[in-house]
């Protein structure tokens, strides 16, 4: 069966210089990959699920790092770095590549995508230097349309960081349909996200991270999908709990 997979595989390299005892060693699911000495990956659309800390940004950088991405977001043609801020943890990781994989790449990273924007605005001809202008929404959907998900695009791999961060809901909707497209012309993306919305995209395999590791869970299994459920059949319950 023939495989473009871009990462089959994020492998830890056997002489990686690794403290078990210092961060992001000590997160449950980096502790984990050590362990297991990696990370498999299927083809097509991996979403990263669970709460702030659980180490689902910091694997995602960690991945789109050695893969040769910008660690504050960009493409595999370029992007900008300001502050260093990211773990030691693309040091450790080998990317292991289907032989026909597409070495194009992007890593879109909410936090810290104006400095990308810069980065386009300061070249000759860009045909990008108009995302300062829009709202924080319309440039990540303006990077969906023309960037991520354009028809003439080559696959590759696409990390996505939170990208809901910046979506309306009518937005997640439109980045659903986008992830689809994206995946059926052959495009791997790995997306770490807090959204019950957009992690539910048919087909996609979901990691979900915490305090017992990674383990591979179903969507309606999630603890994210069932708190949000919850939390809107009945605000209430929530609430009493947290304002006088």
């Amino acid at each position: 069966m023939f495989d473009s997979r871009a990462i089959r595989r994020v492998s830890v390299f056997d002489d990686a210089q690794i403290d078990p005892t210092a961060w992001p060693a000590t997160i449950p699911a980096i502790a984990e990959v050590i362990r297991r000495r990696g990370l498999e990956f299927e083809s097509g659309l991996t979403f990263l699920v669970g709460e702030n800390g659980s180490g689902k940004s910091t694997l995602l950088e960690g991945i789109a790092t050695a893969y040769g991405l910008p660690p504050e977001g960009g493409s595999s043609n370029g992007g900008r770095s300001t502050r260093p801020t990211e773990s030691p943890l693309s040091d450790w990781l080998r990317i292991e590549r289907s032989p026909s994989a597409p070495r194009w790449g992007f890593f879109l990273r909410a936090e810290t995508m104006h400095g990308y924007y810069s980065y386009l605005e300061a070249l000759p001809e860009s045909p990008d230097r108009h995302l300062h202008a829009l709202s924080h929404g319309e440039s990540f959907n303006d990077l969906l349309d023309n960037k991520l998900n354009h028809p003439h695009h080559r696959a590759g791999l696409v990390c996505l960081d939170e990208p809901e961060a910046a979506l309306s809901f009518a937005s997640v909707l439109g980045w659903i349909a986008g992830l689809d497209r994206m995946v059926a012309r052959g495009t791997q993306v790995i997306c770490a996200t807090h959204s019950p919305i957009l992690a539910s995209v048919p087909g996609a395999t979901i990691l979900e991270l915490g305090e017992w590791g990674i383990r591979e869970a179903r969507w309606e299994d999630l603890e994210l999908v069932a708190h949000w459920r919850s939390y809107l059949d009945d605000p209430r319950r929530y609430l009493r709990h947290l304002i006088g």
